[in-house]
């Protein structure tokens, strides 16, 4: 396992990371999270993704108490979480970033998590009902009490994150300094085009999610539909209703790929993002520690230029790495 800076910061994240999406208590209990968080961090993985409203903040509340069963030491690794979707109904609870919400959000997802402060916070989505000046003003603040070390975002647009960052500056507070994107062959136009002059402008990271686009580019479906699989589950139907044909056909096409290169489609999808230097880790969603193994096997996995050139020329001509 190698370690990345998390953009400019100072902070080191395992390139693979661990998060918690759909998995935590929608396909795993407390023994298996435990089983496979252990594994991760036996494997070198050192950050561990998690937000307040996965599974109703029951996500956050499994991860606490697997963080008290494993006794790690409190240093040894990275939690995050992300707020905006809210809890509760009431007005200033949901889908919003405004100060009242952000305040209380943090004080709640410790109390789940059972620690004194999280490492890094996201503002889940952006929030155009309220001032960028509030929002930045809130998450500076949060990081000053001590409750996080750093603050960013998630699915912000370039020019969101730009400003936030300029009113940080501005106004001397602490600067957004990461956002989580999804990121994969077949979704990759943000990462790559929009945030280009970001990565040396402000110094972003990338704390990327949906490496096999929900499984997908696990090749797992295309035999029909696991009944085991996230997208079966009550509720994650739309995951598979993303899917388009042209996606199903380039992931055929993809999967003889790996067959050449001598590793399975999963690990081609996510040695592929590895090599893009801008992203400091791809976050991992395993509800099987056969799934985990796999992936965190990518690590290995060795793509030369002639197998980024076929690539690119599957999905379309588009080169993501040179």
């Amino acid at each position: 396992m190698e370690y990345r800076r998390l953009g400019s910061a100072g902070l080191k994240v395992s390139e693979l990371s661990f998060g918690s999406w759909v998995t935590f208590k929608g396909q795993l209990d407390e023994s298996r999270a435990i089983e496979l968080m252990r594994y991760a961090f036996d494997k070198g993985v050192n950050f561990f993704d998690n937000a307040e409203v996965y599974a109703g903040g029951d996500a956050e509340i499994l991860m606490g108490r697997a963080l008290k069963k494993l006794g790690w030491r409190r240093s040894a690794y990275v939690i995050s979480t992300k707020f905006f979707w809210g809890l509760h109904d009431g007005p200033n609870e949901k889908d919003t970033l405004n100060r009242k919400y952000l305040m209380e959000a943090v004080d709640g997802s410790l109390a789940r998590l059972q620690l004194d402060h999280v490492d890094l916070i996201y503002c889940h989505r952006p929030d155009p009902q309220t001032p960028m000046e509030e929002v930045v003003r809130a998450m500076s603040d949060i990081i000053d009490q001590g409750k996080a070390h750093y603050w960013g975002t998630s699915e912000w647009g370039a020019e969101q994150i730009e400003e936030a960052w300029h009113i940080a500056d501005r106004r001397n507070l602490h600067r957004p300094q990461m956002e989580q994107p999804q990121y994969n062959v077949l979704v990759h136009e943000r990462v790559e085009k929009e945030y280009a002059q970001l990565y040396e402008k402000i110094g972003l990271g990338l704390t990327t999610w949906g490496p096999l686009r929900s499984g997908l580019l696990s090749g797992k479906y295309a035999a029909g539909e696991p009944t085991d699989s996230r997208a079966a589950l009550p509720g994650y139907g739309w995951l598979r209703e993303r899917w388009t044909d042209r996606e199903r056909e380039i992931v055929v096409k993809l999967g003889a790929i790996a067959d050449g290169v001598g590793c399975t489609l999963s690990q081609l999808s996510i040695a592929w993002i590895l090599r893009n230097h801008h992203v400091s880790t791809v976050i991992l969603g395993a509800s099987k520690l056969e799934q985990l193994q796999e992936n965190l096997a990518a690590t290995r996995v060795k793509l030369n230029h002639d197998v980024v050139a076929a690539i690119a020329d599957v999905v379309g001509g588009y080169s993501a790495h040179k």
